[in-house]
């Protein structure tokens, strides 16, 4: 059956592309955020590993939220390692070291620069393919990672 939501098809697949390019980040990030919690080590070693352990969960709704509004515009979501590496602007972290200033300062740097290629897309959805839910869609999920990033911001010395 066709969908008739108000938005063409070709503006449809092109923010479909712009979705999946999200999703992959977030599933880097999300990994990411699960190598610090299993992987955290030093003195404030528990109140870190749970720190990362509500990160996570809010990463895993952003997920599921980020795919569904995908299937909600008529395509299907990519579930593959391999696609999320493939579209990820994200890089795995280099460093061996696992204290929290360290994971933190990585993970900090990952949601800011997130934020960044979020506000480009939330322009581009909404200016350029007319899909307003998406944008504001995308909106509150700079809201969110806004907020991740100021609290482990609050952890650095």
């Amino acid at each position: 059956m066709k969908i008739q939501i108000g938005i063409t098809d070709n503006h449809r697949q092109a923010v479909a592309d712009v979705l999946i390019k999200i999703l992959a980040d977030e599933n880097v990030l999300y990994m990411k955020t699960k190598n610090a919690q299993w992987n955290v080590e030093g003195a404030d070693y528990y109140d870190k590993q749970i720190f990362f352990e509500t990160q996570c969960k809010q990463l895993d709704k952003i997920i599921n939220s980020t795919a569904e509004r995908i299937r909600s515009i008529g395509h299907l979501v990519p579930a593959t390692l391999h696609s999320h590496l493939d579209l990820t602007h994200l890089t795995e972290q280099e460093g061996k070291i696992n204290n929290s200033q360290t994971l933190i300062t990585e993970l900090l740097k990952d949601h800011e620069s997130l934020i960044i290629k979020l506000r480009e897309h939330v322009m581009c959805c909404t200016d350029d393919f007319h899909d307003i839910a998406t944008g504001h869609f995308i909106i509150r999920l700079i809201e969110t990672h806004q907020k991740m990033a100021w609290f482990l911001r609050s952890y650095l010395l």
